[in-house]
């Protein structure tokens, strides 16, 4: 069967989240994340595109993005892709690599031994008498002190275009308006917007409208409620959006 996908919150490491992806046939779109992403790659060929690279990790590698990198994940639209995502928190790299900066420069991570490790955690973190916790701290430890970089990641900085649909992110967007707002037709406003996040303008803004959505999933709101506040068309497009994004439906995320 495909997409096969659950998704799991845990109260460990500032607030841990795990996407268990079984033959996903979606394609992620152009987004980031503000956490580390950590994939497990478990069937085929996994391909991360980045504004620069085309990626491709074979099975049994790890997939490394760094938080507010901009990647997109193209998926097998037949077979799917089966991968187990770690999303870690930055603060949490940076506490347990004595609270310096964490980047890795190298995405693609060939470690049969730490792969091990971490694939039995994405198996085993539910279960009782595993130290689900301090396993993963010391698999994360051993990941630092052999690949990571003691630098920050630039696109951290939200500059001028991004930090002005910051506040419009409810709103109705309008490309021909956002850009005469700053003096220039769409064309060289797509063009420094992307040069200066990574994204275009839509993605941009529907990926802040699926984070504001996540808070307020927590609210006991209806679908339809949460979506217009969000600043999506209704239920269905915000659904539709959602699962694209992340991977699953926004009852799931709740539920998870």
């Amino acid at each position: 069967m495909k997409n096969l996908n659950t998704y799991h919150k845990l109260k460990v490491l500032d607030g841990l989240e795990l996407l268990n992806a079984r033959n996903h046939t979606v394609s992620f779109p152009y987004h980031t994340h503000d956490t580390f992403n950590i994939a497990l790659i478990l069937n085929h060929t996994f391909y991360t595109k980045t504004n620069d690279k085309f990626l491709q990790a074979p099975i049994g590698t790890l997939s490394i993005t760094n938080p507010y990198e901009v990647h997109a994940t193209p998926c097998d639209p037949k077979m799917g892709n089966s991968f187990f995502t770690f999303y870690i928190p930055p603060e949490v790299l940076e506490t347990i690599n004595n609270n310096e900066p964490v980047f890795f420069e190298e995405k693609i991570i060939y470690s049969e031994q730490l792969f091990n490790k971490l694939y039995f955690l994405s198996q085993n973190f539910a279960r009782l008498g595993v130290d689900f916790e301090k396993l993963l701290v010391e698999a994360l430890k051993t990941l630092i002190d052999d690949y990571a970089q003691p630098r920050i990641f630039k696109n951290k900085e939200i500059r001028l275009f991004a930090g002005f649909l910051e506040d419009r992110i409810p709103d109705k967007f309008s490309l021909e308006s956002t850009a005469k707002s700053f003096g220039m037709d769409k064309y060289k406003f797509l063009r420094l917007f992307k040069q200066e996040t990574g994204l275009t303008p839509n993605n941009y803004i529907i990926m802040k409208r699926i984070e504001k959505s996540k808070t307020l999933l927590d609210t006991g709101a209806g679908l339809l409620e949460i979506a217009v506040d969000s600043g999506f068309y209704d239920a269905a497009h915000f659904c539709k959006k959602f699962k694209e994004f992340i991977g699953v439906t926004p009852m799931e995320y709740k539920n998870a």
